[in-house]
């Protein structure tokens, strides 16, 4: 046998075998690492998911959480996992675009160690100022602040969260001074602006802040998101008094750098699959979310343009997180 039809031979063996690898996938457990402690948002949000996805891959999707230092922990496992479909993140904003850039070291970059696989939610960040504060809309709330020579105390759910920075660039597109409080999670900080701790605050909704806007404790300004959302029907968007002003809690599965291709686009196809069922859209509904499914390259975009707008405002010096 000459040289060349051996190579031809081992040609014909090889690539058909990696080709079926590829489009046999997947053809054992996939895990889905949660970067944070069950019970939360994105925790339950990746439950939701996980019978569903396991149905249409026809493998178990084992949901895994991996807590710690804001998310980065489980994100950096992530980040060097095989690149092969089987290792996968349900990240967000937080860890996937601003805990880099607050935190040295995380073992990870947000944009060249993951392949982003689907967008999977998104939502509005609320903004509630206290009953006692004169304004009943975004262009008087600024109108007050510019009148405070201490400047308007704010609160969030902690140094480096995305209520910290989104409220600080609400500060600076605003000109207005604005005084950070921080607390340990949204529950503590939504209870401290309904007493009258700090007279403003943005963040997600919750049935406790929904509950004390019904009552009169708060008042309800804007939303964050560039359109009105279906979320809080009637609201108005903060850029009507803001132009330009837009910040989204998103929620996004995303692979390590280097899986290939036809691996991601089987991963996006079963999560557009999964968001189309009007079922699990009312679920997230119900988590304050909008089911948002998208194409690899659009959550990328996303992330790429994300990281730049917070690490500006980071640099700019208004955000201290120790």
């Amino acid at each position: 046998m000459t040289v060349g039809r051996r190579l031809f031979l081992s040609l014909a063996l090889t690539l058909p075998g990696a080709a079926r690898a590829q489009t046999q996938f997947p053809d054992r457990p996939i895990r889905l690492v949660v970067p944070y402690a069950p019970g939360g948002t994105t925790d339950i949000m990746a439950r939701t998911l996980q019978e569903p996805l396991s149905k249409i891959l026809g493998q178990p999707v084992i949901v895994d959480n991996k807590a710690g230092a804001a998310g980065a922990i489980g994100t950096a496992q992530v980040a060097q996992a095989a690149p092969d479909g089987y290792t996968l993140v349900f990240g967000n904003n937080g860890p996937s675009a601003i805990v880099p850039l607050t935190q040295k070291d995380v073992g990870y970059d947000p944009i060249r160690n993951f392949a982003p696989v689907s967008l999977v939610s998104i939502a509005p960040l609320t903004l509630v100022v206290h009953s006692s504060v004169p304004a009943s809309n975004v262009k008087e709330l600024i109108a007050y602040a510019k009148t405070l020579p201490n400047g308007l105390d704010y609160g969030s759910a902690g140094a480096g969260s995305l209520g910290h920075l989104a409220s600080e660039l609400f500060g600076k597109e605003a000109g207005i001074k604005l005084v950070h409080v921080p607390y340990k999670g949204q529950a503590p900080s939504t209870l401290a602006v309904m007493n009258g701790e700090v007279k403003m605050l943005l963040t997600t909704s919750s049935d406790t802040q929904d509950a004390a806007v019904k009552a009169g404790k708060l008042k309800l300004l804007a939303v964050s998101t560039a359109k009105p959302s279906p979320l809080m029907p009637g609201a108005p968007t903060i850029n009507q008094s803001l132009p330009g002003y837009e910040t989204v809690v998103w929620f996004a599965i995303l692979a390590p750098a280097g899986t290939p291709a036809p691996v991601v686009a089987k991963l996006n196809g079963a999560v557009r699959e999964v968001l189309s069922d009007p079922e699990i859209q009312k679920k997230f509904v119900g988590y304050g979310c909008v089911a948002t499914a998208s194409a690899p390259q659009e959550l990328g975009t996303m992330i790429a343009n994300e990281v730049p707008k917070w690490a500006e405002l980071v640099k700019s010096g208004r955000i201290v997180t120790q």
